[in-house]
């Protein structure tokens, strides 16, 4: 598989972290998104006539949405990822997977306008943005209290990989995560995850330091 990538794209990046928990290796083909805007130019605009990035290329089939290529990988490579087939199971991953377009639009568009200069209302979008985490950080809460670390149940899926980006990213936005506790306890158990990857402005969780050693003549005794 081939994904048009740009590396300090979200979108593009949880792709790349979907493969990455499902073990799929992927050939990156590099985009000059800024300041080139090479997903407008017509090798590109032949792939993808919406003139945007992820791309995903796999033999004849060609997606160009986030969403769909998190759903593809998990099919061909880890099913686990789509959830336990459920019903309503099922529709809260795909009502979180809408839900992440919000996110997208919204925390997204605030950093394009603080990184990139991108033209927008900057306060219309930290605000609706700022909105779209309370209602996360309420249903991630809810979820906390029947014992569930995550959004659709006690176990990862791809809904929280859709989501997950641009709301650990929405500080570059102007829209600090500190009021939002059970989000930041989200975000730590899915940088927890065997095989998580990095991309700038997102970590993997630092190695516990160890105790330090007493001072001389001052152990517990």
């Amino acid at each position: 598989m081939k994904l048009y990538d740009y590396v300090l794209s979200p979108s593009c990046y949880k792709v790349r972290l979907m493969a990455a928990l499902s073990g799929v290796k992927l050939e990156i083909r590099p985009v000059d998104f800024h300041p080139g805007a090479e997903h407008r130019g017509p090798e590109l605009m032949a792939l993808n006539p919406g003139g945007s990035i992820p791309i995903l290329e796999d033999g004849d089939l060609i997606l160009t949405e986030s969403s769909a290529m998190l759903g593809y990988l998990a099919a061909r490579a880890a099913p686990a990822w789509l959830g336990s087939g459920a019903p309503e199971e099922t529709a809260r991953i795909q009502q979180w997977l809408s839900f992440s377009h919000r996110l997208t639009t919204n925390l997204g568009g605030a950093r394009l306008h603080e990184m990139l200069l991108r033209p927008g209302d900057i306060g219309a979008l930290q605000a609706n943005g700022i909105a779209a985490l309370r209602e996360l950080e309420a249903s991630l809460f809810e979820q906390k209290m029947r014992g569930n670390r995550f959004l659709a149940s006690d176990l990862p899926t791809i809904a929280d990989i859709a989501c997950f980006p641009y709301v650990a990213l929405a500080p570059d936005g102007g829209v600090s995560l500190d009021p939002y506790p059970t989000i930041r306890l989200w975000s730590r158990a899915l940088r927890s995850l065997d095989n998580f990857i990095e991309m700038p402005g997102i970590h993997r969780l630092h190695e516990l330091k160890p105790e330090p050693r007493p001072l001389p003549g001052r152990g517990v005794r």
